[in-house]
């Protein structure tokens, strides 16, 4: 008997559906012939506790720490046991299985955890679906591959799952016992992502609380050329009162100057004309597409992977959602029309778009090579139906569709100008743009740019009409929301001083994956170190408090960044995990010895940040330790048999 696992039983009927033969449901699976499909829900297991090492580490205790295991054991979830036994039954007495986890890096863990638990010794094939339309599983069952192909995928899910229970477990006993000698009556959540996306946040409020404005004084000249008039702006040269961004801070030379401008005669010294194309963004990646719609719509991260998750499960409207890749396979090209044209046909908007798309056009987004797991959001081809969806789902099947409809536009194509103008003896500097074709653009935005200047020459005469100086005042950063912090996730390397380890990361995927991203940023609220605020996120005084008693370590990107690095490589075969590991917890040894009562309780009683929001009525408390004295300084060397020398 064939048995096929899939990670969710919306997953597992599209697998049944595309399968020949009579469908019957039992509880737990569907038979169809000689194959039957059985499904997770979510992961069925999870690390087990500390006490399932050594029952003395279920009390909380400093000296404990570093708590390593020496074999990892994983638990069945509480809700799991009755699916577990299904699939253990249907393992004993399976002939073949096959993998059919998500096409990422969770989704092989999720699937092949819970077949090497049960100590399945058979072959096993991978599946990899990305769109529940029946035609489209129907071609994945016919590409079925090796699921050792998949290995190295497992490794790094693992590393990933056993680097963050000890990182979570022991960072977060050590600040919450901490905590409880400096006063604070409760757990201080640490995590490898969560805490550094917090400092991001914690650092900008800092920032924006700090900023002392000042004001700079921009100066103009409106200028009369041969064919017209446009404004131009002083550039002011080095040695007037500038700061860092070279905005003059002192008026007194801007006046002088427009004083005597009126009239003055001068040329156009420098001229920089250019045709520029662009062609359109590319289909959307999770991420960007939760930028975008936070952007647009306010909504927050995990409205958008909610509302998407909706779309490929529920509705089956578009493609595996969880995606990371901004690209589409070369295949699809030639398919591309029919999609589009049957699933936007029932939509006025999507339908007008679709009249101008030209199918003949080919654009970089058609690229096997930037192709891996999976591909870009897109639609599946089944028409769409506003009315059958939500306005959250249907305002985010127009974003995919547009961006994919936007593929088979000309690219925008504009003139640009810049020009540098000489007045007694100072320069003025103007620039424009002149739209020659929209191309793509006005699926977007219809936002006027630069305006024309007139047309102008090399060399030739103008004269001021007219000048005058601006107060403006300066301005602080902008409070991070779930557009930005999404963005600030994406290009980590942004927020790295160091710029040998921002080179490093410029090309890694950034703090969190797309699939967890979202979910961070609920933890969060959760836990009371954030607020949202309107569309801001705001740091509450608990949030502001731990990440100032924090090693820096801890609350800056730089580590973790570096470990999804790592993680990237053992799923390419670069890198080994027990090495990982080791590093993980030479690095947990020091930072535990930094936990420091006094400082975590200055920070509490001198934290800034918002109030936090109340707790929800029936909410459990999240203690996980038994309230006692404090048990005195940490032991330097780990518990016997838990060395961090003999990690797996």
């Amino acid at each position: 008997m064939r048995v096929i696992i899939a990670e969710k039983p919306s997953l597992a009927r599209a697998i049944a559906e595309a399968l020949p033969g009579r469908m019957q449901r039992q509880e737990g699976l569907i038979q169809c012939g000689d194959t039957t499909v059985t499904w997770c829900l979510g992961h069925l297991l999870e690390q087990a506790p500390p006490e399932a090492y050594d029952p003395a580490d279920k009390q909380w205790r400093l000296d404990r720490l570093p708590i390593v295991p020496s074999r990892w054991q994983l638990a069945p979830r509480p809700k799991a046991r009755g699916q577990l036994s299904v699939i253990r039954k249907l393992l004993k007495q399976a002939s073949l299985v096959v993998h059919a986890g998500d096409p990422d890096r969770e989704g092989q863990l999720l699937v092949q955890e819970v077949i090497e638990h049960m100590n399945y010794r058979g072959p096993v094939q991978r599946l990899l679906v990305s769109d529940l339309n029946r035609p489209a599983v129907v071609r994945a069952l016919g590409r079925l591959e090796d699921n050792q192909t998949f290995q190295p995928l497992y490794r790094a899910a693992e590393a990933r799952a056993r680097a963050d229970w000890l990182y979570g477990i022991n960072l977060t006993r050590a600040w919450t016992l901490t905590g409880r000698q400096a006063g604070h009556d409760g757990v201080l959540s640490v995590g490898r992502v969560q805490t550094p996306v917090l400092g991001l946040i914690v650092r900008r409020d800092n920032t924006i609380r700090d900023f002392v404005p000042y004001p700079f004084y921009p100066l103009w000249v409106d200028l009369e050329v041969q064919l017209g008039q446009l404004r131009a702006w002083w550039a002011p040269k080095p040695n007037q009162p500038l700061d860092e961004q070279g905005r003059l801070i002192d008026r007194t030379p801007a006046d002088a100057l427009a004083a005597r401008l009126p009239g003055a005669q001068g040329q156009l010294s420098q001229l920089e004309q250019q045709e520029k194309r662009q062609n359109a963004p590319l289909p959307y990646s999770l991420s960007a597409l939760q930028v975008d719609a936070a952007r647009r719509f306010g909504l927050s991260a995990q409205a958008v992977l909610d509302g998407c998750q909706r779309l490929y499960e529920q509705h089956k409207l578009i493609t595996y959602p969880r995606s990371d890749c901004r690209y589409l396979p070369e295949e699809h090209f030639a398919g591309m029309r029919k999609v589009l044209s049957i699933a936007c046909q029932n939509d006025t908007t999507l339908n007008g778009w679709l009249s101008g798309a030209d199918f003949s056009r080919r654009s970089k987004a058609w690229n096997d090579k930037q192709v891996g797991a999976h591909h870009a959001l897109a639609p599946t081809g089944k028409p769409f139906d506003a009315s059958a969806v939500s306005d959250i789902d249907a305002k985010l099947f127009q974003l995919i569709s547009r961006n994919v409809l936007a593929q088979f536009y000309p690219p925008l194509r504009t003139f640009e100008v810049k020009a540098e103008f000489t007045l007694l003896e100072e320069c003025f500097r103007a620039r424009g743009q002149q739209v020659l074709d929209p191309g793509w653009k006005p699926l977007f935005t219809t936002r006027e740019e630069s305006p024309p200047l007139p047309p102008l020459t090399q060399g030739e005469a103008c004269q001021a009409l007219a000048a005058g100086v601006e107060e403006r005042e300066t301005r602080p950063p902008e409070h991070f929301t779930d557009a930005s912090i999404i963005k600030a996730m994406m290009n980590i390397s942004r927020y790295v001083d160091d710029p040998e380890v921002r080179r490093t990361l410029r090309d890694t995927d950034g703090l969190g994956t797309e699939a967890t991203r979202a979910g961070i940023l609920e933890t969060l609220v959760q836990r009371g170190y954030i607020v949202r605020r309107q569309k801001a996120l705001r740091a509450t005084r608990l949030g502001s408090a731990l990440i100032a008693a924090l090693p820096e370590a801890v609350s800056t990107p730089e580590r973790t960044a570096l470990w999804e690095q790592r993680l990237s490589a053992i799923a390419e075969r670069q890198d080994d995990a027990n090495a990982f590991q080791h590093a993980l917890v030479e690095d947990l040894d020091a930072l535990l010895g930094q936990s420091d009562a006094g400082k975590l309780r200055h920070s509490l009683q001198t934290a800034q940040g918002e109030a936090a929001a109340p707790a929800r009525r029936g909410a459990k408390s999240n203690k996980g330790y038994t309230k006692r004295k404090p048990t005195g300084n940490r032991k330097k060397q780990p518990p016997q048999g838990q060395s961090a020398q003999n990690t797996p």
